[in-house]
């Protein structure tokens, strides 16, 4: 007989529950009964009847994955366990198959210590904070789940990998592909599983690095945009002669490539680059890119007669957004990317995949298709910790609005001049305003990043 309510926990634990996931230090934050928990109010607030379960390789992954199925079955829905895989696979089994819910158990970047729980709806649509998850925060503190929904669920299993590679490789042109050389780092991550069914399809040879699943991550951590995390696929591309190389997180979601010289692409440039390739074969689509991304990406968007539909930060803005105006692609400057052919969802591998494919319909190497079009500078982002976040904002809002520069309010502050521009937000967590700026050229850049940030840090 399974209890209808369990006794409240105590408040701290709701700082688990994130703008788009729940994710904390296993067990000093997150336990097996807080998995458990989390099961059984995914089921009592969406109300569905089978669950689809995914792990990446973490140590921790096991346990947490035992417990939340059993709270999933104990509140009376079935369980599909996919068993081991990346973030983009669960939303593909969702999507594909028509579950209603899924469930991927992965802490994505963090350190191996952490661990965590990203959640989708039917269609793969990704539960966030507004859409769910502080639902589920509040049954997972008051442990109040009422009845269950019928008898005890049954789990059964299911391997989606091969169908998703398949999937991933129905977006591109498979005769198109041409042998280049790619060196990829999966950083002990779930790409060590997801690209080897991918790649024994297509005519490439491969320099892997890093594809032992590990979740202690014992060569770097799987967070590929520090720079210190890509000194090693950096060092193969060059040394091996490579075309480009390819860089997964640890749940392999997000991907950011390096060209062939070795040097580092920013996401938005990645998507500037799929953006062209999406544009060839969808003329006239619709694109949404978020607004840290460089101008370059509009601009690029535009010339190829395609519409650009600027969003705020998030997958969950960027995935309505993309619902709302039938995007065929969307673009973020963290590495994630999002495809109206993959249910909205992010896919680092199909992002990817489309890039090797825009290579090989050319004579061009990637840092010669990119020079015509990365031709600004951007400072990356720039955190400062701050007293009163709101006051600061106001104070640099106003000082460049006397000079007659473009303001919006969109996400954070946004203000734009001829040959410059900058975002500056807030944090969600944390007592921190994020900059972003972008230049015509390095001396404008630094001096007006360090103009902004005069105002910022007083």
């Amino acid at each position: 007989m399974v209890e209808p309510n369990l006794a409240p926990l105590n408040p701290s634990v709701g700082g688990l529950f994130k703008a788009y996931d729940i994710r904390g230090l296993v067990p000093q934050e997150m336990d097996a009964d807080v998995a458990y928990r989390i099961g059984r109010a995914l089921v009592a607030f969406l109300d569905v009847d089978t669950v689809v379960v995914g792990r990446d390789m973490r140590v921790s992954g096991p346990e947490m994955q035992a417990a939340l199925m059993r709270g999933i079955t104990d509140q009376g829905a079935d369980v599909v366990d996919i068993g081991l895989v990346s973030t983009d696979t669960l939303y593909f089994a969702v999507g594909k198959y028509e579950y209603p819910a899924g469930v991927m158990i992965t802490a994505s970047h963090n350190p191996a210590g952490y661990n965590g729980f990203k959640i989708c709806k039917e269609e793969a649509r990704a539960l966030s904070l507004e859409t769910g998850i502080s639902e589920i925060r509040d049954l997972v503190l008051s442990g109040e789940f009422g009845d269950p929904r019928g008898e005890k669920g049954t789990i059964s299993e299911r391997d989606v990998t091969e169908a998703y590679a398949e999937h991933a490789l129905g977006i591109i042109d498979i005769d198109k592909i041409r042998p280049l050389k790619i060196a990829v780092d999966a950083g002990n991550g779930m790409a060590g599983k997801l690209t080897p069914p991918v790649f024994a399809k297509l005519p490439l040879e491969i320099v892997p690095l890093y594809f032992e699943l590990d979740g202690t991550f014992p060569n770097h951590e799987a967070n590929p945009i520090e720079p210190e995390n890509i000194h090693d696929l950096q060092r193969a591309v060059v040394e091996h002669g490579c075309d480009l190389g390819v860089a997964f997180d640890g749940d392999a979601d997000r991907m950011f490539l390096i060209d062939e010289n070795g040097t580092f692409i920013g996401g938005d440039m990645t998507t500037a680059m799929v953006s062209l390739q999406m544009l060839k074969k969808h003329p006239g689509s619709t694109i949404v890119y978020n607004l840290i991304c460089s101008r370059t990406v509009p601009e690029i968007i535009e010339d190829h007669g395609g519409t650009a539909i600027r969003s705020r930060v998030g997958h969950s803005f960027i995935k309505a957004l993309m619902r709302e105006e039938d995007a065929i692609f969307g673009g973020e400057h963290s590495g994630h990317f999002y495809f109206r052919d993959n249910w909205y969802a992010d896919s680092g591998l199909i992002a990817m995949l489309t890039v090797v494919e825009l290579i090989s319909e050319g004579d061009e190497t990637l840092s010669q298709i990119l020079a015509p079009i990365d031709s600004r500078v951007r400072s990356g982002e720039i955190n400062s910790e701050v007293s009163d976040a709101k006051k600061i904002m106001k104070q640099v809002e106003h000082f460049y609005g006397r000079q007659g520069a473009s303001i919006d309010h969109l996400d954070g502050l946004t203000v734009e001049f001829d040959d410059w521009w900058f975002n500056l937000r807030g944090s969600n967590t944390q007592p921190l305003l994020r900059l972003n700026v972008e230049a015509d050229d390095q001396p404008i850049l630094e001096q007006k990043s360090a103009e902004v940030l005069k105002i910022v840090r007083g």
